[in-house]
């Protein structure tokens, strides 16, 4: 169903989904930050409170921009898709960038501290997500932004590009479930089943991206949600299909 000016109308339903995963992912940053400043002494980027910038990072970078940025074809149906790319890797870039500092957090501190690295699940997780969130930007880059890339191998890995999107956006979720629950054990030992006051509120902070990540994944995965096809796009897939199969517009 169209408006009046010709536009795809959104879903009924998907503005409200759409504005109550911002509450989420707005909250898991608030409250991330909360946690570290209320139990951990807050944020510096050098001595003990270099780590604090670890986990902060993550949660803005490669949970809620992340989770915004594949929100983008949902949110802005009926602009140019050209328009929709750009902003889509722009919030890709942020991430990354801000991830990348909190990534240089930990090793710098682990570095200062003599302490280990890689050696804990959520280490591999976070690297295994973090390089393929890298990757994934570069692929995505080359094929649906750079003007050279060949419209039949966009659509051949379109596919596996939004796949892969989905998959890196949950796996750091996960990890940063694996985090939370290593950094309350380090610290509170056997007082975290204590119910101590920290201990709740990383809880509460976990439950909370679970219900991120769970809300944008719904968003995704709902069909009749999707950005609706523009007549640019349909006149490109039509002359795919034209020289692809052989047909001709005038036999659809």
């Amino acid at each position: 169903m169209e408006s009046r000016a010709g536009l795809a109308a959104a879903p009924r339903a998907l503005p409200y989904y759409v504005a109550f995963s911002q509450l989420l992912g707005l909250t898991v940053v608030a409250m991330t930050g909360a946690w570290l400043g209320l139990y951990r002494g807050g944020i510096a980027w050098e001595g003990a409170l270099q780590f604090n910038a670890h986990p902060l990072c993550m949660v803005i970078g490669l949970i809620f921009l992340q989770g915004d940025a594949l929100l983008v074809y949902r949110v802005f149906r009926n602009e140019p898709r050209r328009t929709t790319k750009v902003l889509h890797g722009l919030l890709h870039v942020f991430a990354f960038i801000i991830a990348l500092v909190g990534m240089v957090a930990v090793f710098d501190y682990h570095r200062e501290q003599g302490y280990a690295d890689l050696y804990s699940l959520h280490s591999w997780c976070g690297i295994l997500g973090f390089v393929l969130y890298f990757v994934q930007w570069l692929v995505g880059f080359s094929l649906f932004l750079f003007p050279g890339a060949a419209f039949s191998l966009r659509s051949r890995y379109r596919p596996q590009h939004i796949f892969f999107g989905a998959a890196i956006f949950l796996l750091s979720v996960g990890t940063a479930l694996l985090g939370l629950k290593e950094a309350l054990l380090f610290k509170l030992g056997a007082r975290y089943s204590t119910f101590e006051a920290e201990g709740v509120l990383a809880n509460v902070l976990g439950l909370l991206l679970v219900g991120f990540g769970g809300t944008v994944l719904y968003i995704l995965t709902r069909p009749d949600w999707k950005r609706p096809p523009q007549a640019e796009e349909q006149a490109l897939s039509m002359d795919f299909k034209t020289l692809t199969e052989g047909d001709s517009p005038s036999s659809q």
